[in-house]
């Protein structure tokens, strides 16, 4: 059974930082991109940042490019992503993604990011 289970939401400051984390079990995390989506009421899911299997390889929206990073530990079957320099903008609820077979198949239930002013 996969499994990806955020954790590391909450409320935040302007100006200050969040660590997300998706943990994954029931599939080959090594072997496998992973990304970060973002949700805000209303409108559809927006990308956030990829990185490949291994990690050679990232990718972020403009909106959070400089701000964000996104790792994995293969090791642990975990995936991160280090938000600074939080904006009130950056509030949403945040899922991780598995891509497998040409698309992302498997979702995390999500995990709340507010950013106060």
């Amino acid at each position: 059974q996969v499994q990806l289970v955020e954790s590391g939401g909450g409320l935040g400051q302007a100006g200050g930082s969040l660590r997300l984390s998706c943990a994954v079990s029931g599939l080959t995390f090594s072997t496998l991109p992973m990304a970060w989506f973002r949700q805000v009421p209303g409108k559809d899911r927006a990308f956030v940042a990829y990185i490949s299997s291994g990690g050679a390889n990232t990718n972020y929206a403009n909106s959070v490019k400089g701000r964000f990073t996104i790792s994995r530990d293969d090791a642990k079957y975990t995936m991160f992503l280090q938000m600074n320099s939080l904006k009130p903008e950056d509030t949403a609820v945040y899922y991780c993604a598995v891509w497998t077979g040409g698309r992302y198949d498997y979702w995390g239930q999500g995990t709340q990011v507010t950013v106060s002013s």
